[in-house]
């Protein structure tokens, strides 16, 4: 273990003493290859400030987030909030709106830090990356300070890559994409950082803090330089006062590194079920940092699962596939978000399609360009301002759609869908009229053991079957079987869902997956057993996961 602190008054000219004394930051994870650049003395003193201020409040909001989902788990409905309504009532409010390197967002691509990743999506003609430490990335020690690396380089025109063949991968394009960059969510913890407060008490870092806090201290300035700014996707909000618990942090930080009030912006992601409910409320939180929403699709349904997997029959969802963007519930959330947006002048950003080309398979290739380019034709027809896409390939798929309904706007603001009015009950409307097949509970568990499988071992976001899997589709289909198998549900060929049964599904699996020496199939199934087959249901499989797994030992 290599052991250093440093507090808020630590010199950065001297050594770093090993004491306890806070608050401070204490590195706990072992150091590799240039670990120094980003873990300076001045850093680790902002992330202990961060955490000093921050820390407290964090942890109230987390236990907020676990009274509402009792709640909801216990037959109260979420619903548009009476102690807000003045907010929502009032048209007058408008967010900062897009930043320098912001205004024009119609093609967004995803995807993980490491070297080689990072490149790419700077190669790739997209107008704004989504630099993901998030849910395609898997958060080991060298994942979480390489990314950084990665970034710190990237954001000087630094960075390169060479890999074991030799090859040398270098940014080449003349513009490269707007870096919005997307922090781990609230809930998230990285144990190779121990904060130490006034009192001598230490406990795991925040992963939110700590990605953010490297990358805003280290690059805020160097972007503000080149004509773009520090900008963030904010994951897993649940409410207002997660996403107001943001703007605090935002604010501090402008006054902490000399930024002027509101050059932080950030892109929320609605992907939960509670901030459904409050999108007026969490612009408004944000309304001095915020550049818009984003519509994230995979997270969202899982968090339908997870609210309402006690609830009954009538909340069973079937075979993931069957939960499209034009079922009734996900129709009323994306046509909120984007009136909700609009009338806020924020932009309404759309989600990923998970669907990926194939340069073996032709054929499946033309499927998924057919599906993806159906899926923007609809996003930029309701009014969506931008998409995700997950594949370089699939930009100009993406980029045909949006052009034929913005042409040379860079967004369609003025549309304001008053069309559109959604009531509670269309939010919870989860009919969808199709059984549970055998397939889709063997898609279940294969999709997720795979995809465990990697990231286990350090890769975050996997395609399978043609399909861009990450921790978040992951969940769904965790999820799906523990409600399946606590809510008596039968495939349509009359058999029921068991945990016996799934038991079966996970051995003719494991016989049947090609074995390598450095799998974690084994691992995998073990952790699928534990998220999904026992009563107890995980919040988020990452949490046991990242502690069982991915911790080094001290």
């Amino acid at each position: 273990m290599n052991t250093m602190l440093a507090s808020p008054s630590t010199p950065t000219t001297a050594p770093v003493p090993t004491q306890r004394t806070g608050p401070a930051i204490e590195v706990v994870g072992r150091l590799g290859d240039r670990y120094d650049e980003i873990l300076t003395p001045d850093a680790l003193a902002f992330l202990a400030e961060l955490h000093q201020r921050f820390a407290g409040a964090r942890h109230d909001r987390l236990a907020e987030r676990m009274r509402r989902r009792f709640e909801i788990g216990n037959g109260r409905d979420p619903r548009f909030r009476d102690d807000t309504a003045a907010i929502r009532e009032d048209r007058s409010w408008r967010v900062a709106g897009a930043g320098p390197g912001l205004e024009d967002r119609r093609v967004e691509i995803t995807g993980p830090t490491d070297p080689k990743m990072t490149i790419n999506a700077l190669n790739s003609g997209a107008n704004v990356w989504l630099a993901d430490q998030e849910d395609a990335t898997s958060p080991t020690w060298a994942n979480v300070i390489g990314g950084q690396l990665s970034l710190r380089d990237a954001v000087r025109g630094e960075l390169t890559f060479t890999n074991e063949a030799g090859k040398v991968y270098r940014v080449t394009a003349t513009e490269t994409p707007t870096i919005v960059m997307r922090p781990r969510g609230w809930h998230l913890v990285e144990k190779h950082l121990r904060f130490i407060d006034r009192s001598g008490a230490a406990m795991a870092a925040s992963g939110s803090l700590v990605d953010y806090g490297l990358y805003v201290f280290h690059n805020a300035r160097t972007l503000i330089d080149t004509g773009r700014g520090p900008y963030f996707y904010l994951p897993k909000l649940e409410s207002s006062e997660e996403a107001h618990l943001w703007d605090d942090v935002f604010t501090f930080t402008e006054q902490r590194l000399g930024l002027d009030h509101g050059t932080i912006r950030a892109t929320v992601l609605i992907e939960t079920l509670p901030a459904a409910f409050e999108m007026d409320e969490i612009l408004y939180a944000l309304r001095d940092h915020c550049a818009g929403l984003n519509a994230g699709r995979w997270d969202y349904i899982f968090s339908i699962i997870k609210n309402y997997r006690g609830r009954g029959a009538r909340f069973v969802l079937p075979d993931r596939s069957e939960v499209t963007m034009t079922v009734p519930f996900m129709r009323a959330y994306t046509e909120l978000l984007v009136q909700t947006c609009h009338r806020r002048g924020a932009h309404a950003i759309g989600g990923m399609s998970a669907f990926i080309p194939n340069r073996r398979d032709p054929e499946a290739t033309a499927r998924a360009i057919e599906k993806v380019s159906a899926d923007k034709r609809r996003e930029a027809g309701d009014g969506f301002d931008g998409t995700w896409v997950a594949h370089p390939e699939l930009i100009e798929t993406a980029r045909t759609e949006f052009d034929a309904v913005l042409g040379d706007r860079p967004n369609q603001l003025d549309r304001l869908r008053e069309d559109v009015s959604v009531t509670p009950s269309q939010l919870l409307d989860v009919r969808i009229g199709r059984a549970v097949t055998d397939a889709g509970l063997r898609d279940n568990v294969s999709i997720a053991v795979r995809y465990l499988d990697s990231w286990l071992r350090g890769i975050g976001a996997a395609a399978i079957d043609g399909l861009m899997e990450d921790a978040a589709t992951a969940e769904i289909s965790r999820s799906q079987v523990w409600q399946w198998i606590h809510q008596d549900v039968a495939t349509d060929d009359g058999r029921p869902i068991t945990r016996e049964r799934v038991e079966d599904l996970l051995d003719e699996l494991l016989a049947s997956l090609p074995r390598t020496a450095d799998d974690r199939f084994d691992d995998a199934a073990e952790l699928f057993r534990e998220v999904a087959l026992r009563d107890e249901f995980p919040t988020f499989l990452t949490v046991p996961a990242y502690t069982r797994y991915l911790v080094d030992p001290a």
